[in-house]
């Protein structure tokens, strides 16, 4: 493991970059040990209170590993901030839960401890999930869970418009479907392409979509991918607004009833059950045809490093507890997750038929950090995201945003 003295020699450099970022967003200090004993858990679930069924679990868990659990959930952003400055002030949660791209700038940091470390074992994860924990080689986390982007389509519009959605296999078939749609008189397809990480994770199954990689960001591939938005944007297949458009207000108006199709997640389930017609969802296609990898979102259940090494023991049944087999399922269903675990994916998909599609969009996908970029990953986005709206608002043609994305993430 990290020595402690060199882990908060490195926790205080990534404290100090957050701090310039966050503008001021993380306290003073953070909210650590309380002295009396209790294992603390840390999650990015805010908004399950103390007698939710999550809430439930840790404690079970808690009571299982022979220990008292205090959990406390906070914002992604502000979660990531406390942790870095827990470390650095030596009182870390025992088990702490973060979003998967956190895994990477929290192992930078010295922050974690591996899974061999504690003898976690991952064996039955996922390998393309089980990747955005990973660094160098090593294992720092457990994931709980993981959600991605397919395409939602309107059934009714599409009907409509003489299009039969088990005929869109590639984009040329999507974009031909999307020109019937625009001839019908109806709206082609609506996604998110603002100048934030959500654009970034929208672009990203069209960009691997095509064959590009992160590390050639004006490659003839990524360009292919950015010409596509591009000409849609032109050609009245997608609305100017994708430009400021959030997932959810993307979501808003595909709820309208106006659009083919919505690039969206899992997580829009329990708002599409709601819709006032009928829905279906495709895999995001990539050029070729096939399912693109779609980037993964979700959590890793973490052990950060800790001075007094005896604690681990228990953090260790607390971490396996929550990601055992039954576990998961509850908690995915819980979260609007498919399971990291092969076996426990088929019984949700069994539970719920139309997870099918999302568990196949799983299977295809990528993690942000993969291919050992690690820390590297959000400049890269940032230039990627640049990019995306350099092009689509007219100021740059896609080859030369592309260009000058590639020459900022260096």
């Amino acid at each position: 493991m990290t020595g402690p003295h060199r882990r908060r020699r490195l926790v205080a450099v990534a404290v100090t970059a957050l701090a310039v970022a966050a503008g001021g967003a993380c306290s003073s200090s953070a909210d650590g040990p309380t002295g009396d004993g209790a294992y603390l858990v840390w999650d990015p679930y805010p908004q399950f209170a103390a007698d939710s069924d999550w809430v439930a679990l840790v404690k079970k868990c808690g009571t299982s590993a022979g220990v008292t659990v205090e959990r406390t959930g906070y914002d992604t952003t502000d979660l990531t901030n406390k942790a870095l400055l827990a470390a650095q002030q030596g009182n870390s949660p025992d088990v702490l839960i973060v979003d998967n791209p956190v895994i990477s700038t929290l192992a930078e940091a010295g922050v974690l401890t591996t899974t061999d470390d504690n003898k976690l074992d991952v064996s039955a994860m996922a390998a393309n999930l089980l990747g955005a924990g990973q660094r160098e080689g090593r294992t720092y986390g457990v994931p709980i869970g993981a959600n991605t982007l397919a395409l939602y389509y309107n059934k009714d519009l599409l009907t409509a418009a003489g299009v039969d959605p088990a005929t869109i296999k590639d984009w040329t078939s999507l974009t031909a479907a999307l020109g019937r749609v625009k001839a019908a008189g109806k709206k082609g397809i609506t996604f998110s392409a603002i100048g934030t990480e959500e654009g970034s994770f929208q672009f990203l199954p069209w960009f691997w979509g095509a064959g590009a990689q992160l590390t050639s960001l004006d490659s003839p591939q990524a360009v292919s991918a950015l010409t596509l938005w591009t000409d849609w944007v032109k050609q009245g297949h997608a609305p100017n607004s994708v430009i400021n458009n959030t997932q959810t207000t993307s979501w808003q108006e595909f709820a309208t009833g106006e659009y083919a199709f919505a690039e969206n997640g899992t997580w829009q389930l329990a708002n599409a059950k709601k819709l006032g017609f009928s829905y279906g969802i495709i895999a995001i296609p990539a050029n070729a045809g096939g399912p693109a990898p779609a980037p993964t979102g979700g959590e890793f259940v973490s052990i950060p490093v800790q001075d007094d090494t005896g604690r681990y023991e228990a953090s260790r049944k607390l971490v396996a507890c929550l990601t055992s087999a039954d576990n998961l399922l509850t908690t995915d269903t819980t979260l609007s997750y498919v399971a990291p675990v092969a076996a426990v994916q088929e019984r949700q998909v069994a539970a719920q038929p139309e997870l099918k599609v999302w568990v196949e969009a799983v299977r295809a996908a990528k993690g942000r950090t993969g291919d050992n970029l690690g820390t590297r990953y959000p400049k890269i986005s940032e230039s990627l995201w640049t990019a995306v709206q350099a092009a689509l608002s007219g100021g740059k043609p896609p080859r030369e945003a592309l260009t000058a994305a590639q020459a900022a993430a260096g």
